[in-house]
């Protein structure tokens, strides 16, 4: 017998039998020329990542520094007496911001007691309670909210909302309250429907897209066994959101409602169209016509004189500035509890 007429291991046995011999590569190891580039392209990788980061703290030092600089004059001028003063005269040069302050936080608080709530509802309802063929077209009408300008949501609330606020709110609320100490100087002015409260409501529409989304995305992260266990051991729909779902994502939840937060201090257009634009501080009514420092600086920066007037606006933005800055921080503190609270439970 030739060694030709020999059959060989693979053939004798058959290939399928054996797939590991079938289309048998060896373990190459990369070339120094691949291991070359591969190092070179993630140095490059780095370093663009590196000047990234370094670009955004160069503008935001930028800001920060434009806005100190502008504002000097009126810093060394009136010094922290600019932020108890409530005089705003730009005939006399005398500025103050008070009303400016207690107008954009009170807008923005308002609007977080309104939208919070809403935008739990919506995510809760997303998440645990809609059918499944609603989930989408409902989470894609919500979002769409969020792309409609700022200037639509003001004369909207100029034309329409405000006439329906002071028609059926603001005039039943005071004749219901007409006289009670507390709750009444809350709803007095002029019914018109303009004033802290429109401006306030305005502002709560215009940020639940962004809380409910996040919120939404962060009830849905919660890995489906912890529910269903919840829900096996006989919990409610209330016991799981409120004792599984929310300690899960409290972290999630904070991070949306801040975002909301900064949006609302932020906004300018819609909320210039419907506070009333009255630097005054005359009473403490919800209805009461005022002025934030987004509105203030959008009707007043472009036909503002160089000095002091120029100056102030601009101390305005800087204060603005440090709110959104310790609103942050406050955040980020709140987080870290959360997680510190986290871990000694663990």
């Amino acid at each position: 017998m030739s060694i030709s007429s020999i059959p060989s291991q693979e053939s004798s046995l058959g290939s399928a039998n054996f797939p590991q011999y079938k289309n048998r590569t060896m373990d190459v190891p990369p070339s120094p020329k691949s291991t070359k580039y591969g190092s070179l392209f993630d140095q490059i990788f780095g370093l663009l990542a590196l000047l990234s980061v370094c670009f955004t703290l160069l503008v935001l030092f930028g800001i920060l520094f434009s806005l100190v600089v502008g504002a000097w004059p009126a810093m060394s001028h009136f010094g922290l007496g600019f932020l108890t003063s409530t005089l705003w005269d730009p005939v006399k040069e005398e500025f103050g911001g008070l009303v400016m302050i207690y107008g954009t936080l009170a807008t923005s608080i308002i609007a977080l007691l309104i939208a919070v709530p809403v935008s739990f509802g919506i995510a809760i309802f997303l998440t645990e309670l809609s059918p499944g063929w609603l989930k989408r077209p409902l989470g894609t009408a919500i979002e769409l909210l969020a792309a409609i300008p700022s200037i639509v949501y003001g004369m909207w609330g100029l034309l329409v909302f405000s006439p329906i606020l002071a028609t059926y709110v603001q005039l039943p609320l005071q004749h219901l309250l007409k006289g009670v100490p507390v709750l009444g100087p809350l709803v007095s002015g002029p019914p018109v429907g303009i004033g802290i409260l429109s401006a306030g409501f305005i502002l709560a529409i215009m940020i639940i897209p962004f809380i409910s989304s996040v919120i939404r995305d962060v009830f849905e992260v919660t890995p489906p066994l912890l529910k269903e266990s919840a829900y096996g051991l006989g919990a409610t729909t209330w016991e799981v959101i409120s004792k599984v779902v929310l300690p899960y994502t409290k972290g999630g939840v904070v991070g949306g409602v801040m975002l909301g937060l900064g949006r609302a201090l932020g906004e300018t257009m819609a909320v210039t169209f419907v506070i009333g634009n009255i630097n005054q501080l005359s009473s403490m009514s919800l209805f009461a016509a005022a002025n934030s420092i987004t509105s203030v600086l959008a009707s007043e920066f472009a036909e503002s004189a160089e000095g002091l007037h120029k100056s102030s606006l601009i101390y305005l933005g800087l204060v603005l500035f440090f709110i959104t800055f310790v609103v942050l921080s406050l955040s980020k503190v709140m987080l870290a509890q959360l997680r510190k609270s986290e871990g000694t439970k663990s």
